[in-house]
């Protein structure tokens, strides 16, 4: 309501000074054109029209022009992303992803949660939801239609293999809380942590992490290997946070807005994982924050970057709260790595490329340079240091055996993955046990 008060009051202010101010230099004018717009739809329109509706629609519009991740969030859509910052939101409890136009494939059930209690498993083929045929949806759609209210219900239908008719289950929602982070001890006293996205207690979770890990031996831990694949980012602090338990020393990444440094972030001595030698595992679906802490760990010379190319979102999003519960989500800064380049719309290109044997599909991976209206990649600036002399020519693994759940931690993981499918979890461990002979 506020928007179409000013929306009016811009237009008469805009009339009246006319006379002195071309129409086309008033900073009225746009919103005058917005008023007659919205009189012309409201009295038009072959149907009537509710006015909440129509601004909602004008102000997302504007936001959306800007780039694919500013937004304008209604409250329920405020709401479902507050959810997912602070790791719990109503629904059933599984983790899924796209790997076919057909159907969603079901990662994981999480532990507890009502889609795993009913028997839904990994590996299950999601065909519809509420009757409603997921082919063709968006994955963050199909996730929407499966997040609501606790107590409400969700009637998911799921294929799965050697099951000949389609399976359906009725799952009642509850509050899910999420955990962000995954921990294993290795053979050779490795510790093997997956990041699965940055929210808030990511950091408090790694730190409860590391300190379960090293209560399982007396044994010293000899190297991690970070895993980031898949993760789409999130809170930059909790990045920040996460980093700093790799780095003593050092700039972690800096923000700039408008051609002008923010803020730099610095690491500190006595991180959890500061002394000991790291393998980070990425792929193109590690964005945003995930692709922050590789960078600061590339640049930092602390460890080896493993995997495919980053999706290349170098592109910092500002969270305001607006009247009414709803919320705006908007691009206000750049980040760059500690020696100066910015990775948007480039991405972190690994130390240790894997490359895949089968041919990619066009439009298969898709990645920031790839979206509509994506914020241009920046020229190198005069204090960066050269790619050639951060990126090194990488060694090309081909990986024959790769699969839908590769990347995706599961109880399962071998604790000597070199006799598991994961060929970077594989290649990552064997980098860090010929750092381990080397130094003994």
């Amino acid at each position: 309501m506020l928007l179409v008060l000013a929306a009016f009051a811009g237009g008469a202010m805009a009339s009246h000074l006319a006379s002195a101010t071309p129409q086309t230099a008033s900073p009225y004018a746009p919103f005058d054109q917005l008023a007659r717009v919205l009189v012309l739809v409201e009295n038009q329109y072959v149907d009537p029209t509710q006015r909440a509706k129509v601004t909602d629609g004008a102000i997302k519009g504007m936001v959306a022009e800007l780039d694919p991740h500013s937004a304008y969030m209604n409250p329920s859509e405020y709401a479902l992303f507050q959810g997912e910052t602070e790791g719990k939101f109503g629904g059933v409890g599984v983790e899924v992803d796209a790997k076919s136009p057909d159907y969603v494939t079901v990662i994981a059930p999480i532990e507890g949660s009502p889609a795993a209690r009913a028997g839904i498993r990994s590996g299950d083929q999601i065909i519809s939801i509420d009757g409603r045929t997921t082919r063709g949806e968006r994955l963050d759609k199909l996730v929407t239609m499966m997040r609501g209210p606790a107590g409400s219900t969700v009637r998911v239908t799921v294929r799965r293999a050697g099951v000949s008719e389609p399976i359906t289950f009725t799952l009642a929602r509850e509050e899910i809380h999420v955990k962000s982070v995954a921990a294993k001890r290795l053979v050779g006293d490795i510790a093997f942590i997956r990041l699965k996205q940055f929210q808030e207690g990511t950091h408090d979770e790694l730190l409860r992490a590391a300190a379960k890990l090293r209560a399982e031996s007396k044994a010293p831990l000899t190297g991690v290997i970070l895993d980031m694949r898949n993760n789409p980012g999130g809170l930059v602090d909790e990045a920040e946070a996460i980093a700093d338990e790799f780095l003593s020393s050092g700039v972690i990444y800096t923000t700039r807005h408008r051609g002008r440094i923010l803020d730099e972030a610095k690491a500190h001595s006595g991180g959890a994982f500061a002394s000991l030698p790291i393998v980070a595992l990425v792929n193109e679906y590690s964005a945003s924050s995930a692709e922050l802490v590789a960078g600061a760990l590339q640049d930092s010379h602390r460890g080896t970057i493993v995997g495919a190319p980053t999706f290349g979102k170098g592109s910092v999003q500002t969270i305001f709260d607006l009247p009414g519960g709803a919320g705006l989500r908007l691009t206000t800064m750049r980040y760059y790595t500690p020696s100066g380049r910015s990775i948007q719309a480039e991405g972190i290109r690994p130390d240790l490329l894997i490359q895949s044997a089968t041919p990619t599909a066009p439009g298969e991976i898709v990645r920031e340079r790839d979206l509509e209206g994506h914020l241009a990649a920046e020229r190198p600036s005069e204090g960066a240091r050269p790619r050639a002399e951060i990126d090194q020519r990488p060694n090309v693994v081909i990986d024959t055996k790769r699969k839908p759940e590769d990347g995706a931690f599961n109880a399962e993981i071998p604790i000597d993955p070199e006799k598991g499918n994961d060929v970077a979890l594989a290649e990552g461990y064997r980098i860090l046990r010929k750092a381990m002979k080397s130094s003994g």
